[in-house]
């Protein structure tokens, strides 16, 4: 499995695509604008996309994602159906945000605890992870041993809290009890900056690190 990032908005959120080596076949996770870039990364890879999969509901994270699969006609994927007040609230926030505009859409597939996502060969297990919002998921490609976590976790920090319907005991539950059991070595795409270990953030991270007081 190839992993292609891709910074899009001002707030250079990590658009990942995500390919089958095996067929060449993709899918994009969190394409929160900047299509135009989306799509000429496709085109470099030579890849053929196949679904959108969405971590959460923020307009940074998913502004593109209704255009994207009108682009390719393809089916938008998560997030979990509690962050359907965010992707309805999508035109007002782009505006509000001065982004470009943004369709509210109905995924084709809500996500929870449990379902896999698949694309080309691969699959992916979908993690129900709220705090930051309250309808947050993750991917998490066992195989490969990659997790891609929106903002639920970054390298030294975690997700804000403060949004409507954020809950930071949510959040830390989320980190500890979702994504620590991965396993110390997982390699983990953040929402925004650079990736890292969830074994390097369990030592390390002074807001959920091992020994560090929820």
């Amino acid at each position: 499995m190839k992993v292609i990032l891709v910074p899009v908005t001002p707030f250079q959120q990590n658009c990942s695509i995500v390919i089958c080596e095996a067929t060449q076949r993709a899918a994009v996770v969190d394409p929160g604008g900047d299509i135009e870039r989306i799509i000429a990364e496709v085109e470099r890879q030579g890849v053929s996309v196949e679904k959108i999969l969405l971590t959460h509901g923020h307009l940074d994270h998913c502004g593109g994602a209704k255009a994207l699969a009108n682009h390719y006609g393809i089916p938008i994927e998560g997030p979990h159906r509690e962050d359907a007040f965010w992707i309805d609230q999508l035109p007002a926030q782009t505006e509000r945000f001065g982004f470009a505009n943004a369709e509210a859409f109905t995924p084709e597939r809500w996500l929870d605890e449990g379902d896999t996502v698949q694309f080309g060969d691969e699959t992916m297990e979908v993690r129900f992870c709220p705090g930051h919002t309250p309808g947050h998921v993750i991917f998490f490609s066992r195989k490969h041993e990659v997790a891609f976590v929106g903002d639920v976790l970054f390298a030294g920090s975690i997700g804000r809290t403060d949004f409507p319907r954020g809950n930071h005991a949510d959040l830390v539950r989320s980190i500890r009890e979702k994504l620590w059991p991965l396993g110390d070595d997982v390699t983990f795409v953040p929402g925004h900056g650079p990736a890292s270990t969830f074994g390097e953030e369990r030592r390390t991270n002074p807001y959920v690190g091992d020994g560090v007081t929820a």
